[in-house]
C-alpha cells in the first residue's frame, strides 16, 4: 500500500507530517473549497459532508489533468463540538472565548474521512469521535496562548500536541483523531482498498 499513488486533499502540516512519519509520501493537493455547511447538520454529518466535498474537488481537479492512473484520495475534516460546532477561531478574542467555554468540562472532536479511488466508484466514508476533558485553567493562560500563532488554524482553537495540551486532563478515544487525522482507522481502511 505504501507504494500506491496517494493524494492528500489537505495542506495541513500535521496531516502531512503524520503520513510521512508512517512511511507514506503522498501528493499534497489541498482542496480549494469553502468549508461552510449548506444547512444545519449534526457533527458527524458535517465532517462527512466536508471531507467528501474536499475529496470530490480533488478528484475533479485530477481528472482535468487527464492522469491515466487512479490514485487514492484521502480527505479529512475536523471539528470541535460542545453544544454546537466550534470551528477555527477568527481572532484573539474568539480564541479566548472558545477556550474559556471549554475549560473544566468535556467536548467532542470529530473527524470525518473520505477515501476514494479517483475516477472509480470506490468510496469509503467514516467518522471518528474522541471525547476530550479539559482542566480548570486560569484566564491568564488562555490569554497568553491566544497571543501565540498556535490556535489559529485549528478547530476549537487548540493543539493537543502543542503547548495547550498540558491542560488536557484525559481523553476517551483516539489521540491522533484530536490532532485531526485518525491514522489507525485510515490505515485499516486503506488496506481494504
Amino acid at each position: 500500500m505504501k507504494n500506491e499513488n496517494l493524494v492528500l486533499a489537505s495542506g495541513s502540516p500535521r496531516r502531512i507530517q503524520m503520513m510521512k512519519e508512517k512511511g507514506y509520501d503522498p501528493l499534497v493537493m489541498p482542496a480549494k473549497v469553502k468549508e461552510h455547511l449548506p444547512f444545519p447538520m449534526d457533527m458527524e454529518t458535517a465532517v462527512l459532508y466536508l471531507s467528501s466535498k474536499k475529496a470530490l474537488w480533488v478528484e475533479t481537479a485530477l481528472s482535468q489533468r487527464q492522469k491515466s492512473s487512479a490514485p487514492i484520495i484521502i480527505a479529512a475534516d475536523t471539528i470541535v463540538y460542545k453544544n454546537a460546532i466550534i470551528g477555527k477561531p477568527r481572532d484573539c478574542q474568539d480564541t479566548v472565548e472558545i477556550l474559556w467555554k471549554l475549560r473544566n468540562d468535556w467536548h467532542y472532536v470529530a473527524t470525518g474521512v473520505c477515501l476514494l479511488r479517483a475516477g472509480r466508484p470506490v468510496r469509503k466514508l467514516f467518522c471518528e469521535v474522541t471525547k476530550v476533558f479539559f482542566d480548570d485553567y486560569p484566564m491568564e493562560a488562555v490569554q497568553a496562548y491566544a497571543q501565540t500563532m498556535e490556535p489559529y488554524d485549528k478547530a476549537g482553537g487548540y493543539a493537543i500536541q502543542g503547548t495547550f495540551g498540558k491542560y488536557v486532563h484525559h481523553i476517551e478515544g483516539d489521540y491522533e483523531n484530536v490532532i485531526g487525522f485518525p491514522w489507525e482507522r485510515i490505515e485499516k481502511e486503506l488496506a481494504l482498498f
